[in-house]
């Protein structure tokens, strides 16, 4: 399977887990979010990008938008678990957008009083709801403020940067379309060959498997509901036939469209039960 692309709609998502049974444990996977993971007991493997990274009790591990990252476990474990859109801290983007961090491990910051406490002030939630969205994003300041002085992110070159992130913008908001090199090349004025070093060098998954994986990621949203047959779908995510979009969400899903529909499907029926 490949690197799935999330399409997530959520701004910030917050959980702490302990004594529930679950685990850090999941598939390879990218989408426009930071992911932070605050592991207060147990052992874990994770890798961002190319990197792996042994976690233990104490660690962080982060990783930036658009970086490929997966965890393996042997669980349960306890830790807090952080995904937020950047967007939501315009403060710190020179350091999310024109950076990366040395290693996406960052020994000690789960052990941090600082950081546990604006953790649980996360998860918590404030007394007044008005000022909740307020409250939260001062809290995520101050955390990745203090997470980023711990990792010392180290520059990028911002020529790289910038170019990736025009590609990605225009490849999620154009999924529909044409998505081949020849057409991003003549939109956007940057070359192929170009493009294509872009996604082996700095997101390490093939330009293709990219677009398929974003795709997939919308695709599976329709497939959760009954508004579409598959083969509508297909068409709804680009896809140019049925049967690519098959080998396309078998590659990315372990199972073909017609069995994630059905799966969802019985998983909305035990719910109700």
């Amino acid at each position: 399977m490949i690197a799935l692309y999330e399409n997530r709609a959520a701004e910030f998502t917050g959980s702490y887990h302990g004594g529930d049974g679950r685990t850090l444990g999941c598939p390879a996977h990218l989408h426009h979010h930071l992911e932070l993971a605050l592991l207060l007991r147990g052992r874990v493997t994770g890798y961002a990008g190319t990197e792996r990274c042994q976690l233990t009790e104490g660690d962080a591990f982060l990783s930036f938008p658009n970086q490929i990252h997966r965890f393996e476990s042997v669980g349960p474990e306890e830790f807090y678990l952080f995904i937020v859109d950047p967007d939501m801290m315009p403060e710190l983007e020179p350091a999310f957008e024109g950076s990366v961090l040395h290693s996406a491990r960052i020994p000690g910051a789960a052990a941090d009083p600082e950081i546990l406490r604006l953790a649980a002030l996360l998860v918590g939630g404030t007394s007044d709801d008005r000022y909740e969205k307020v409250a939260k994003r001062g809290y995520l300041l101050a955390l990745f403020a203090r997470l980023l002085g711990m990792a010392k992110p180290i520059g990028a070159a911002p020529g790289d940067s910038q170019a990736l992130k025009t590609v990605l913008s225009y490849c999620v908001k154009n999924y529909r379309g044409d998505l081949s090199l020849p057409v991003l090349e003549g939109q956007l004025h940057i070359s192929r060959t170009y493009i294509s070093h872009l996604f082996s060098d700095k997101l390490h998954i093939r330009f293709n498997d990219y677009i398929n994986s974003l795709r997939v990621s919308y695709a599976c949203r329709y497939l959760e509901g009954d508004d579409y047959s598959v083969t509508e779908i297909a068409d709804l995510v680009g896809f140019g036939t049925t049967r690519t979009f098959d080998r396309a969400f078998l590659k990315c899903m372990g199972r073909t469209p017609s069995e994630y529909r059905r799966r969802a499907g019985e998983q909305k029926t035990a719910g109700r039960a």
